[in-house]
């Protein structure tokens, strides 16, 4: 009996996905939970598990290839056994490979076990269908063209690293990587094309390096226009990306209020902390716990707009969006449930999704859910901005850079850190009050951080 594996919703209603990497080879025997493909999505390459177990009869499409949700992913023949068999386990997907070692609970929304499980031909699969395949190349790695093999289907996660192989000509998938299981990095492309004679351009990597701009840029002449402007076309996730960002000036009737804010007993009280504890605490996390704090005195700025049902939602949870920049773009993971979680907790989830940013991986509910987002944009050198608000949100905190000002203290000039918070809101869900309000709030706990364990 065959079953066939259908690729799901990879969440907020993404319909296509891009094969990145096999990780099972026909004639494997999988189980439930196993993860067995790496997608790109236009948000995140994922990991995807499979539902059930069997034998695998074919793959739904090549590395490279887009499927969309609906599709047939991989069929497999036979049944489970009832040694596969095993509770429901809790929504996630798992993103790492030493998490795989143990009971990953590595499920996409709605279906999955907690037993973890590995491919029982391990070492039989070829190295073109991804990591775990077992086997490994031995093409030398002295010559530039020995190198290039087109058979080989090297795992190639960032968007960056295949577009500038692109631009040169070759695809870095046919490349051997120096990564972990032969994972090709950006330095391996960058060595090919010095060997062939090609040195990579500042353009060319100055465009790679540009999220923004992520597609296929024209090199030739046959790519520009009379005027000899070069058109670069938007992948996948840049279109997303356009469209969300318009929709969201189009439909929230966004208003901003904003205040210089001094800092300084903040960075005091961290200093304390950390010295009291022996742990690091960021900025960022201590800014969002005065956010929940906050958003539980002013849950208008926790809600959002039904437009088809003229009605205000009020979310129970606060889920924290955090304003990333990836090497796939401008993304907001979210962290679930941050109302439940004490300082510690909201540290240790902020540096998760941090690690994920470096990658641009993430699980598929890490990009879905987010009620409110945090913008400590000051990382990249500025005080403020007119942010988007990440729609169907209903407000936006930004946080600019701390830099040191001259500042009235007890009627005498001191200098002092100061930073300066933006509230942009949607004027449908609240007025200029209520954002002015939860705005002073935050302000006061950075102002004087002891403040906030009356709300703690």
């Amino acid at each position: 009996m065959s079953r066939e594996f259908i690729l799901p919703d990879l969440g907020e209603g993404l319909t296509e996905a891009e094969i990145v990497a096999w990780l099972v080879a026909p004639g494997d025997e999988v189980t439930i939970d196993q993860v067995v493909v790496e997608l790109e999505s236009a948000k995140s390459v994922v990991q995807l598990p499979t539902p059930f177990a069997g034998v695998v009869e074919s793959l739904g499409g090549e590395v490279g290839q887009v499927l969309h949700a609906g599709t047939v992913l991989m069929t497999l023949a036979g049944e489970a056994s009832a040694a596969d068999v095993a509770e429901p386990a809790e929504p996630g997907i798992v993103t790492s490979d030493s998490a795989l070692a143990e009971d990953s609970g590595a499920v996409l929304i709605g279906y999955g076990t907690r037993q973890s499980t590995v491919t029982k031909r391990a070492a039989s699969a070829p190295a073109r269908f991804g990591r775990r395949g077992g086997g490994t190349s031995t093409a030398p790695r002295s010559s530039g063209t020995a190198r290039l093999d087109t058979a080989r289907r090297s795992p190639v996660v960032s968007p960056i690293v295949r577009r500038l192989a692109r631009e040169h000509g070759f695809d870095a998938s046919h490349l051997v990587g120096s990564g972990h299981d032969h994972l090709v990095m950006r330095r391996d492309v960058e060595s090919f094309i010095a060997e062939q004679g090609e040195p990579a351009t500042t353009e060319a990597l100055e465009a790679s390096a540009a999220p923004s701009r992520s597609a296929t840029p024209a090199a030739g002449a046959a790519d520009r226009d009379r005027d000899g402007d070069r058109r670069v076309p938007l992948d996948r996730m840049a279109r997303a990306a356009a469209a969300h960002f318009s929709r969201s000036r189009r439909e929230i009737p966004e208003a901003t209020v904003w205040m210089d804010v001094d800092a300084t007993e903040l960075l005091a009280a961290r200093g304390q902390l950390q010295e009291a504890t022996g742990e690091r605490f960021g900025i960022t996390a201590l800014i969002a716990r005065f956010v929940v704090a906050g958003l539980a005195k002013h849950p208008a700025l926790n809600a959002s707009f039904d437009a088809e049902r003229e009605e205000l939602v009020y979310h129970s949870a606060v889920n924290l969006g955090l304003a990333a920049q990836t090497p796939r773009g401008l993304l907001v993971p979210v962290v679930h449930g941050a109302e439940r979680m004490p300082l510690r907790a909201i540290r240790d989830a902020i540096a998760a999704r941090t690690d994920e940013a470096g990658t641009g991986v993430f699980p598929p509910s890490a990009l879905t859910g987010g009620t409110f987002t945090l913008n400590n944009y000051g990382t990249l050198g500025v005080d403020g901005s007119a942010a988007i608000i990440n729609h169907p949100e209903a407000a936006m905190l930004g946080v600019g850079r701390f830099v040191e000002r001259p500042w009235v203290v007890d009627g005498q000039i001191a200098v002092r850190t100061v930073t300066e918070l933006t509230i942009s809101f949607d004027h449908r869900v609240c007025d200029g009050a209520e954002a002015a309000a939860f705005l002073t709030f935050v302000a006061r706990c950075i102002e004087r951080p002891v403040s906030v364990l009356a709300e703690l």
